[in-house]
């Protein structure tokens, strides 16, 4: 799906298709299919999700990946699996409440974009964040959803861990 596709397509519309695919591939799967795709994506590895046949009978391939240098802690399937969880519903609740969308575009005419909904999960007393964000460089090639955790720092409002902040 390239860039001008994913523009084209709805901010939710895209968004709900990227829960769709997450849930599926976390929630919906047994615990063993969810920890292997888990161990490669953590191993650095992009994985295919899915191909979905478009109206226009394109076909638009979706990958996964985990940006996991910001996290804090010990990352394992667990934590990892807490965080997908909170992400998705905190997507969920704010399409189901129609909110406006904050997404953030990669600078210099990049084709990476952020989703501006957060999951914040805490682990041993360290919180971490997680965002949901896409990748559609190649035109023609997969787009690539990336689980990224966020520097949990710029997120310091209160004492108190919050199980979800909107990033803005």
């Amino acid at each position: 799906m390239s860039q001008s596709q994913i523009q084209s397509l709805p901010q939710d519309k895209f968004l709900l298709v990227a829960v769709n695919l997450l849930h599926k591939a976390f929630i919906e799967a047994t615990r063993t299919e969810a920890k292997a795709l888990y161990q490669k994506i953590a191993g650095e590895e992009v994985v295919n999700l899915t191909r979905v046949e478009l109206v226009d009978k394109s076909i638009a391939r979706f990958q996964l990946s985990l940006s996991h240098s910001e996290f804090i802690g010990r990352l394992n399937f667990g934590a990892f699996r807490a965080s997908v969880t909170a992400l998705i519903a905190n997507i969920a609740q704010a399409l189901r409440e129609e909110r406006e969308l904050r997404v953030f575009n990669a600078l210099n005419e990049g084709s990476a974009m952020i989703f501006g909904i957060t999951a914040v999960t805490v682990e041993d007393n360290q919180r971490n964040v997680m965002v949901l964000a896409v990748d559609s460089s190649e035109a023609g090639e997969a787009t690539v959803l990336q689980l990224m955790y966020l520097d949990p720092s710029q997120f310091a409002g209160g004492a108190t861990p919050a199980k979800s902040d909107t990033v803005g």
